[in-house]
């Protein structure tokens, strides 16, 4: 017996129209590529668990982001990697500080370049966490949001077209959006880690960003990997305290957080492909185990299909390659 086929199947056996009837799309426009930025001109500095992702120069930055940019690539998140850590976190606020002055670079090379910057004291503090800590250990948050704002001002004078708080302290995006607004930036948006979870896979992240916690972990102030409604609950906080766009860490493992985030929320999603994901499709593209083109191409529609409106990849500039 024959079982007839529809007649969408028939177009797409026979390629008819395939790509019209596409129903996820994936651009560089949905791109953002994260680079990590230190002070110095010296040789970029590869990073061993991350292969072809390195630690850049202000200059190499320019560059790097200037052929993302070439590519339709529309936008950079920056890290920065300070000279000097302080348990206050100094450096995160610092007029001259490696961020300040990578936005006011980038900024002035490629006005048209969105420049986003991670707003967090991890990468900034002596102990590696990210806030600053009592003398018991825990996290002091109220006086951590002081230093956040602090941060996330110096980043809008200096020119950056969107901060991404990281932090996961509570009220961190009101306390944000309240100085920004008083500052009368009341146009920057906000990009809001809403559901950053406390998670196996950002370990080569940190040797990025050396911002390992010297003790502890981050589990008080990161989500459990178990909880979905806690997610949505955190996303619809931080959408009434003034973030502009809401963020899912890591993607690939929390498909279904994307979604059902997307749909609570009805604002802009943003979805972070983590340094773990990256790294483990480059080992095993490395050892011959898969094909690297097919299975990131896979991986980020199926993060986009999931709701992600806007995608971070370190695989930003290949894909955009790629998709060519």
């Amino acid at each position: 017996m024959a079982f007839p086929a529809t007649r969408l199947r028939r177009l797409r056996k026979t390629g008819v129209l395939r790509d019209m009837v596409r129903e996820t799309e994936l651009t560089p426009s949905h791109l953002v590529l994260p680079m990590f930025v230190q002070l110095g001109e010296g040789d970029r500095t590869p990073i061993e668990a991350m292969p072809g992702v390195e630690r850049l120069s202000i200059s190499q930055a320019v560059e790097e982001a200037g052929q993302a940019h070439g590519l339709g690539i529309p936008a950079v998140l920056l890290f920065g990697l300070p000279a000097d850590k302080d348990e206050q976190a100094s450096g995160a606020y610092d007029e001259e500080g490696v961020v300040q002055l990578a936005v006011r670079a980038l900024k002035e090379a490629h006005p048209e370049l969105v420049v986003i910057t991670d707003v967090c004291l991890c990468g900034y503090t002596s102990h590696g966490h990210c806030g600053v800590v009592l003398d018991d250990g825990t996290v002091d948050n109220d006086l951590t949001l002081e230093l956040l704002a602090r941060t996330a001002i110096s980043h809008a004078r200096a020119g950056a077209d969107a901060v991404a708080p990281s932090d996961m302290m509570d009220g961190r995006v009101g306390a944000l959006r309240a100085q920004l607004d008083a500052e009368d930036f009341k146009d920057l948006p906000i990009v809001a880690y809403s559901a950053k979870f406390a998670s196996a896979f950002y370990g080569p992240f940190r040797e990025a960003a050396d911002s390992a916690p010297a003790f502890g972990d981050r589990r008080t102030y990161q989500m459990d990997p178990a909880n979905a409604e806690e997610a949505v609950r955190e996303a619809l906080l931080d959408v009434s305290e003034g973030a502009d766009v809401v963020m899912v860490k890591p993607a690939l493992p929390y498909l279904d957080v994307i979604r059902r985030v997307k749909e609570a929320t009805r604002v802009p999603v943003a979805a972070y492909n983590v340094s773990g994901e990256y790294a483990m499709v480059k080992a095993a593209a490395a050892a011959g185990y898969l094909d690297e083109r097919g299975v990131v191409l896979e991986v980020l529609t199926a993060i986009r299909r999931a709701g992600a409106d806007i995608v971070i990849t370190y695989h930003a500039k290949q894909v955009a390659e790629w998709l060519r």
